[in-house]
């Protein structure tokens, strides 16, 4: 089950690196947020949960999360067959991998300068 998990977060992960640009922020912060705002929501619009939209950060994490999530359904049916526990535990890996790539595992050294 966890190959199996992993695969799939691959496949996910392989599509936001190909097809998003919202994870290219250029400061380490702003990834971290961007990362939690749209993933989150990505996660709550497929399981279908109540989503905030009340600030314009959380306005522009939507749409992103819209997207998202509408291109994962039509890419992997394999979500199709999960229940919300599975989804919420597949979108945790997802967000921790991303995290990782995009932010603590970045070679970007501009992430952290501090005049940003």
């Amino acid at each position: 089950m966890e190959d199996l998990m992993k695969s799939q977060i691959a496949q996910m992960e392989n599509y936001i690196m190909k097809k998003c640009l919202w994870q290219f922020h250029s400061r380490a912060w702003d990834r971290v947020k961007q990362n939690e705002g749209v993933l989150t929501k990505t996660m709550q619009i497929l399981c279908e949960e109540p989503v905030e939209k009340e600030t314009p950060s959380d306005k522009c994490y939507w749409v992103d999360a819209v997207c998202l999530a509408d291109a994962f359904k039509s890419h992997f049916s394999w979500l199709e067959s999960l229940d919300k526990a599975e989804i919420k535990l597949l979108m945790q890996g997802l967000k921790d991998r991303i995290d990782f790539v995009t932010i603590t595992g970045s070679l970007n050294l501009e992430l952290t300068v501090k005049q940003y």
